[in-house]
């Protein structure tokens, strides 16, 4: 497997994962898994080892249970974040809708569910890393007022930064992409169904599209860039 360089973070020195994780039998079945597809892995099963893990050394993606001793995963999440941009997976026996949006919103690139079947995990890292990799050589697009810097996953408006979370990114670049092209709910959940798994759904799409009117439009009441087409879905001004 050839290594990926991870732009915006540090210099790549490996194929390197960090894994976060305090189950010892998950962990041994992790770093097999990943490290027979080619991967590195570099285990911690607490924030501070994490921490200390991301001072010492170079990764091109983490994988972070929730639950842990001595703090959560959803902190770990926040200071990676706060460093720079590398990919984040949650993996995580904590299934409720809250518990995914929540790890959504603190920038998490995906959140899979255990028990996971190998193969779709195995998918979802290499799907993770390619979004990053292409994200890395993207461009910049103009979506009515805003600048999207597709190599930095950032959005402006007059040189202001507007903060999205990654799903919210990823919608908000479904509508630039094709501007006033109509999107039926069910396309729309196709999109993001590789970000997002099984748990996204109708009802959390609604949510997801309020709130990035909510970040994006200049008058949500009156949204320009999302429009609802009424019957059929939404589309990009």
């Amino acid at each position: 497997m050839t290594p990926l360089s991870h732009q915006g973070y540090k210099g790549l020195v490996e194929n390197q994962v960090l894994l976060v994780e305090d189950d010892p039998a998950i962990t041994q079945g992790l770093t097999y898994l990943l490290e027979s597809d080619g991967f590195t892995v570099r285990a911690c099963s607490n924030p501070a080892q994490a921490y200390q893990a991301l001072d010492e050394h170079s990764f091109i993606l983490t994988i972070l249970d929730i639950n842990l001793p001595g703090g959560t995963g959803y902190q770990v999440c926040r200071e990676i974040r706060r460093r720079g941009n590398l990919p984040v997976i949650f993996l995580s026996a904590m299934d409720a809708e809250m518990n995914v949006v929540m790890g959504l919103e603190l920038g998490a690139d995906d959140y899979i569910i255990k028990p996971f079947r190998s193969r779709e995990l195995l998918s979802r890292v290499h799907s993770v890393l390619r979004r990053h990799k292409h994200g890395a050589e993207g461009r910049s697009i103009r979506f009515g007022d805003l600048e999207i810097d597709t190599a930095q996953a950032k959005i402006h408006r007059a040189g202001q930064e507007i903060l999205l979370s990654a799903l919210e990114y990823k919608l908000l670049l479904v509508f630039a992409g094709h501007p006033g092209r109509v999107y039926t709910r069910a396309q729309l959940l196709e999109a993001l169904w590789d970000e997002a798994g099984g748990f996204f759904n109708d009802n959390t799409l609604s949510v997801y599209v309020k709130r990035l009117r909510e970040k994006i439009e200049r008058d949500p009441q009156n949204p320009e860039l999302i429009q609802t087409v009424r019957g059929m879905g939404y589309k990009g001004g």
